[in-house]
């Protein structure tokens, strides 16, 4: 039997014996004593094997390599003062090994090395292939194991500190594509029918706030049929909490104890509270963002109203538009950022027109406090003008200005991509500062061009505020993210619990009382019969690991992702099945094969 894992053993087990198994790391044979570093979830432990003082494991040991897996039976030894290894965490002992047992052997090339001592990049997809031996890796060993004890941190708070009950919600729900696609899951015993995978356990948990169960919570599995990014996934997990007969500051104090508390637990952290608090109207102001980074500067200075009457035809006619013009005021700018990469071509220019925008202006403040640009911004920019200009933005000698110009999500969303790129550039961003701050008073809708019609920005089971009631097409949304450097890692809200409130909402969006009945009529009869007021909030679990372990890409906090085009390289799905599956399901596929598409 095991009686210590390998990354276990200090000096305190110097003289016991010890029974360890692992995978072979490395093997080292240095003029006749063989050296084994054995590893496992826990770390690594150095194994000794020699010709004089251990005889029977010596053969043994000569024909290990390495990912072998093997038992070792050894004694605890501390090791001499020339080999300690204060590297690692066993780095004071080694064992003698007794016995040498191989339990499996290596019968192919490894496609990359796995041992910690040779650690080289590896493709993606090469990991994704052969996942499992890229789990054995120091890196995501770690990854998913600082995953577990932040889930068995939030379990222990939700439940022992807090008295939130766990309860699982269906995984076969219904359709209600008011999001995301669906993932659909065709019904074989009920022909031409079909379950949804669910997006999100939101109405679930609203018809467990009915129940009484007034503080919920689950590690929810999701599912969005969505274009990916580098932090999304087709598949994801959410700490999805639900509370009863708690307002909107009760439910962000809770929610700032938890995460001060994950913290504190994980990394060793105190996090100052309360969190900053910004509106969505200040943080669009102030950033472009609703998820704004505020470990640094940059902050966006709108001048409309100071170029609606320029000469300058890109501005005014932004302004004349209903459009907006803001300018990003970047403190030595001038010397860090030359012209070429602001004009047509440059990576500048180029990072604003992937945002939508048609072209980027810029002024220069030189040391005797004149403006320099190119075009025709300085000839048609008065002097009381550009004095004003100068104070609005705290223009200094050295500054360089950037100009947004056009409707207000466009300029907002490039000059917000544009303060990313320089702030990384400029080495704006201290990598351990911690900024966690709540964006609050969201709009209920935004107007979808596709479909000509208003949407929730959230979801529609969002609660306005009550002031705003009289017209819910203007109105602002009780809900609230947390966004942690940039990210958001969580967002809710004080949800609707009146059915009158929520079928004028369903209105709003342009759902009928036929058709909302017929897709939420049964969460409509809940409300009915008692609902206590609620709200509630969900976490990107996997988000949130991923910044904690210091990843950029959400795959690397995921035992088993999904590439960008939503395929599991490991078992190669999606994947075809047997016409008798499909027959069973009473469904067809209208898709053809590449090659006979090609033939026709």
């Amino acid at each position: 039997m095991r009686t210590h894992y390998c990354g276990q053993l200090r000096a305190e087990h110097v003289g016991q014996t010890v029974t360890l198994f692992g995978w072979v790391d490395r093997r080292r044979d240095h003029g006749g004593v063989i050296f084994v570093d054995l590893r496992d979830r826990t770390g690594i432990a150095q194994i000794v094997s020699d010709p004089e003082r251990t005889p029977d494991s010596y053969d043994a040991a000569d024909g290990l390599r390495n990912e072998y897996v093997v038992k070792i039976v050894g004694r605890v030894t501390k090791r001499p003062p020339e080999s300690l290894n204060p590297r690692i965490p066993t780095g004071e002992v080694e064992i003698y090994a007794d016995q040498i047992e191989l339990l499996n052997a290596v019968r192919k090339q490894l496609p990359f090395q796995v041992s910690t001592a040779d650690a080289e990049p590896v493709r993606e997809d090469l990991r994704l292939k052969y996942r499992y031996l890229d789990l054995r890796r120091e890196r995501m060993s770690r990854n998913l194991q600082l995953r577990h004890q932040i889930v068995k941190t939030i379990r222990r708070y939700l439940e022992d500190q807090q008295g939130f009950i766990e309860v699982e919600t269906p995984m076969l729900t219904r359709s209600t594509p008011e999001g995301a696609r669906d993932y659909l899951v065709p019904s074989r015993v009920n022909p031409g029918e079909f379950f949804a995978l669910p997006q999100s356990p939101q109405l679930f948990k609203q018809l467990l706030m009915v129940s009484g169960f007034d503080r919920y919570y689950q590690i929810a599995r999701c599912f969005r049929d969505e274009d990916l990014r580098a932090d999304r996934q087709p598949e994801f997990t959410q700490l999805d909490m639900e509370m009863s007969f708690m307002g909107q500051d009760e439910i962000l104090a809770l929610n700032e104890s938890l995460v001060c508390h994950i913290f504190q637990q994980i990394k060793g952290i105190e996090l100052p509270r309360p969190f900053p608090r910004l509106t969505y109207a200040e943080a669009m102001d102030r950033y472009g963002s609703d998820k704004p980074d505020t470990r640094y500067g940059l902050e966006l200075v709108e001048v409309s109203d100071l170029m609606k009457d320029s000469g300058f035809k890109v501005f005014s006619g932004a302004v004349a538009s209903g459009g907006i013009v803001k300018v990003l005021p970047i403190p030595g700018g001038n010397d860090a950022i030359s012209n070429v990469r602001i004009k047509p071509g440059g990576d500048l220019f180029n990072e604003a027109t992937s945002m939508g925008a048609k072209g980027l202006a810029y002024i220069r403040v030189r040391q005797d406090g004149e403006i320099d640009t190119i075009g025709a911004i300085k000839d048609n920019l008065p002097e009381a003008q550009k004095q004003e200009l100068l104070r609005r933005t705290g223009a200094q000698p050295g500054h360089l200005l950037l100009f947004g110009a056009g409707d207000a999500p466009t300029v907002n969303k490039t000059l917000d991509r544009l303060r990313q790129v320089v702030a990384r550039e400029l080495n704006l961003i201290d990598p351990e500062k911690i900024n966690l701050l709540w964006v609050v008073e969201f709009p209920m809708f935004e107007w979808n061009a596709d479909e000509k019609r208003l949407e929730a920005l959230h979801h529609p089971f969002t609660a306005p505020f009550p002031e705003d009631a009289h017209d819910l097409k203007t109105a602002r949304a009780q809900a609230y993210d947390l966004v942690f450097n940039g990210f958001e890692i969580g967002g809710g809200s004080l949800r609707i619990y009146q059915p009158e409130v929520q079928q004028k909402v369903f209105e709003t969006i342009g759902l009928g009382e036929e058709e909302a009945r017929q897709k939420f009529g049964f969460l409509l009869d809940a409300f009915e019969y008692g609902t206590p007021p609620h709200g509630g909030i969900a976490y990107g679990l996997d988000r949130l690991v991923m910044l904690l372990a210091g990843e950029e890409s959400i795959r690397d906090a995921i035992a088993f992702p999904k590439t960008q085009q939503a395929r599991c390289l490991l078992t190669n799905a999606p994947s075809e099945v047997d016409a008798k599956q499909l027959k069973e399901l009473h469904i067809a596929t209208t898709n053809r094969p590449k090659a006979l598409e090609a033939s026709r």
